[in-house]
């Protein structure tokens, strides 16, 4: 199945070479990526606002919503308020470029004194990695933080952290690894997007983790000679959107480079190109990254062309919009909006539209009332209620 591509110069070149390949119904025809029809029957309301570049949200057992900060702190709504949650044993948040305290994870099995999963990047600007941490929430602090996994090999700068927490069916949980930055950044004597084809790095994959942090029994890499027991699925640029979808589907939004952003289903044990297959353009250069097919890798099922800047995941199974059930939501950091992708019962994309929220939006989510929420990533962020118009 060839991906939608959302068309712009450079994708109607895209589009004409798959359709060499293809019959020409199997892509879907757009006019450009911001022209995707708006949607109707919605507004967004703010719940708050004042955080600095809020990065991830989730919900504790009883409703309560914690939202974490790339500067390294963390809070919870109290009302039309945010305060500030303690956090004791932190490891020291390295917060330059992308890297900071990201995305947050409450565990699905707590109902009193949950623990609460989180990633950060850690390390200097010569040596750095994404982290995953946890510590227990006591209703006023997290208290007793530790490092359960810090991904190898380290890195330097500030780019291509990911990182996406996502808790499986299975009780596993899922971890996006960026792959470490683009050229001329080099990692291990190679360019770092190289490692996402290099499975002795844990760079430029997907990681399936048990509870305590360690590689998940049955990953299907585990027994490949040189591979990393945590990796589940790898070619991966730098995914930050995951999210599961009724039936046990995990999807991944991630981004491309000067275009070629992807949503992606995921499936364990799979190449997803990076960087030998992409839709995407070197920052340098402007030529082409890698091929657009190539046998044996997993395409996309969005190559969105250009970049929305792919954000927060979700998939929607409120009431509040009972039209609305099924389709994922997708942030855009770059189009400053959110996409509705309709699916069908085989999981393809039918369609899209666009919900413009006019600033940069780094996470969606569905609260436990059913509602859509949205955080942009500003000096002074809000969160945003998606209600019935």
């Amino acid at each position: 199945m060839l991906p939608t591509l959302l068309r712009s110069p450079l994708s109607c070149c895209v589009a004409a070479a798959l359709t060499a390949l293809a019959p020409p119904a199997a892509l879907a025809q757009w006019p450009t990526s911001d022209a995707a029809p708006a949607a109707k029957g919605w507004r967004a309301e703010t719940v708050s606002e004042g955080l600095s570049h809020p990065w991830a949200m989730g919900s504790l057992p009883d409703g309560r919503l914690l939202v974490s900060t790339k500067n390294g702190k963390l809070y919870m709504l109290k009302g039309k308020r945010f305060e500030e949650v303690p956090m004791e044993g932190l490891p020291p948040v390295f917060s330059n470029g992308q890297g900071g305290l990201l995305d947050i994870a409450i565990h699905p099995g707590d109902k009193a004194n949950p623990r609460i999963y989180m990633t950060m990047a850690t390390g200097t600007d010569e040596a750095n990695r994404t982290t995953l941490v946890q510590g227990v929430f006591d209703g006023k602090r997290v208290k007793g933080i530790k490092t359960l996994f810090r991904a190898r090999p380290d890195k330097s700068g500030g780019q291509h952290f990911g990182s996406r927490l996502l808790w499986q069916k299975d009780g596993t949980l899922l971890m996006s690894i960026g792959d470490g930055g683009n050229p001329p950044q080099q990692v291990g004597g190679m360019l770092a997007r190289d490692q996402a084809q290099n499975l002795s790095s844990h760079n430029g994959s997907i990681l399936r983790l048990t509870d305590a942090g360690k590689a998940a029994p049955g990953n299907p890499l585990a027994t490949r000679p040189g591979a990393l027991p945590e990796i589940w699925s790898y070619g991966h640029r730098n995914i930050q959107g995951m999210a599961l979808d009724a039936n046990g589907r995990v999807w991944a939004s991630e981004h491309g480079p000067r275009g070629g952003d992807e949503l992606n289903l995921i499936e364990g044990g799979q190449n997803y190109g990076w960087p030998l297959q992409s839709y995407g353009r070197d920052y340098r250069t402007g030529e082409p990254v890698g091929q657009l097919l190539v046998p044996g890798m997993r395409q996309p099922r969005i190559a969105w062309v250009p970049s929305p800047g792919a954000s927060g995941l979700a998939q929607y199974s409120g009431s509040q919009f009972p039209q609305w059930r099924g389709s994922l939501f997708s942030g855009g950091l770059a189009t400053t909006d959110v996409r509705r992708i309709v699916l069908d019962k085989d999981a393809h994309v039918v369609s899209q539209e666009r919900l413009l929220i006019g600033k940069r939006v780094r996470d969606v989510r569905q609260g436990p009332d059913g509602h859509l929420y949205v955080i942009t990533d500003e000096d002074k962020g809000q969160l945003l209620r998606i209600v019935p118009q």
